[in-house]
């Protein structure tokens, strides 16, 4: 095979890979925990177009994992493998790490590879964002009609994934739509995601949305260090507070507003958060092992606590990424967590204005849902997590790059 050859085959792998996480939106409307197999199959296209190129994978795979961030990623993962060991649970851990770990390679892949070949497909990305919010909005007026006629559920919550995945990838696409020039596309993609989320029964779409505009329009007063420091300590406050959540919302939170969210089933929030409150306190140091909360209530560290708060630890999960890191990795897992986000908050600090505030806009929007939504270890966020950080470094390499490059 000729050197030609070999670069219009890389050429075209990498490009096959952009376009498929461009599709990603309605790939997710279509199948709501599709996220997993597009990224993972986007990863692998731009791993073989890399490889046919010949680019240097181990600076671009391996030398990350051997930066201070990287490395507490790993002793982050080093842990959660490690609670298998004391884990009750072992084949419910084993299940959810195997769902886990490939989603994030798939999503590891995909940040690292994808940035540079992204630029050619953000006008694409777009439109297929649109037209997807378009179709959601449709079907939910239509009493959901297309979905049926397809023979899928019928049900308008089989929404809310595809909005959570479309929210984290909104901010960081639209915020390189507005510095590449196209600032009316750029309002597109943000006004028809939040009619989406507005119409729809997702409440946790519209608290991200509202979450990371609100600090989007913070970060033009403020300087850097001022503005990563109160993301931090948001982001730092919601993990350091998650095991008394539900005591202190319980304490403070009055019966009118519980009338008034009662959509929201806060009441049944609150008595989740201190159930696993509990369990936190009744082992703080290592946890119950990584992946129990699906049958949390079958752990031993349930028989510690009141009986009246074991029922609700049979949920399936907390419905706060915070406080399951809490219930499962105990003290030495929030540690690691914490250092993971600080470092990545240092990080950022050394980028420019444009992709930080972009950054800490998608981290702010990420962080809320995480404390009020889904299990830690969902396979279709973390790819949609993924999706989302390569166009924001996207965003970051279009910002380094010299003007003569661009």
């Amino acid at each position: 095979m000729t050197a030609r050859t070999a670069g219009k085959r890389a050429a075209g792998l990498d490009r096959l890979g952009a376009i498929v996480i461009a599709a990603l939106p309605a790939c997710m409307a279509v199948a709501n925990r599709s996220s997993p197999v597009v990224v993972g199959l986007a990863g692998l296209l731009l791993l073989a177009g890399s490889a046919a190129a010949g680019r240097p994978l181990r600076a671009l795979l391996v030398a990350p994992l051997a930066t201070p961030v990287g490395m507490a990623a790993l002793a982050f993962l080093a842990w959660c493998s490690l609670s298998l060991a004391w884990s009750p649970l072992p084949g419910l851990s084993l299940r959810t790490l195997s769902e886990f770990l490939p989603a994030l390679a798939g999503a590891y892949l995909v940040a690292r590879l994808a940035p540079p070949h992204l630029a050619s497909v953000a006008g694409p990305a777009a439109w297929m964002l649109v037209a997807t919010c378009a179709y959601v909005v449709a079907d939910l007026a239509s009493g959901l009609v297309i979905r049926e006629a397809l023979g899928q559920r019928v049900a308008a919550f089989a929404f809310n994934r595809p909005l959570l995945v479309m929210m984290l990838l909104a901010f960081p696409l639209a915020a390189f739509l507005a510095a590449s020039g196209r600032r009316g596309l750029a309002a597109l993609v943000a006004a028809c995601l939040a009619v989406a989320a507005w119409r729809s029964v997702s409440g946790a779409t519209v608290l991200g949305l509202a979450t990371g505009a609100l600090t989007v329009c913070a970060l033009r007063w403020l300087p850097a260090r001022a503005g990563l420091g109160l993301t931090g300590a948001a982001l730092l406050g919601a993990l350091v507070l998650a095991p008394v959540e539900g005591d202190l919302l319980a304490r403070t939170m009055p019966d009118a507003l519980h009338q008034r969210l009662a959509g929201s089933s806060t009441r049944a929030r609150v008595a989740i958060a201190r159930s696993f409150g509990a369990a936190v306190a009744a082992d703080p140091w290592r946890g119950a092992g990584y992946g129990t909360s699906g049958r949390f209530q079958d752990a031993p560290v349930a028989e510690r606590i009141e009986p009246e708060m074991r029922f609700m630890l049979a949920v399936g999960h907390p419905h706060n990424s915070f406080l399951q890191v809490w219930a499962e990795l105990g003290i030495v897992g929030a540690t690691l967590a914490a250092l993971v986000l600080v470092l990545t908050l240092r990080t950022l600090l050394a980028w420019k204005a444009v992709a930080r505030s972009a950054a800490l806009a998608l981290l702010a929007a990420a962080g809320i849902v995480a404390f009020v939504e889904h299990g830690a270890w969902q396979a279709w966020w973390t790819a949609g997590l993924g999706a989302a950080i390569a166009w924001l470094r996207a965003l970051h390499y279009q910002s380094e790059a010299p003007k003569d490059e661009r």
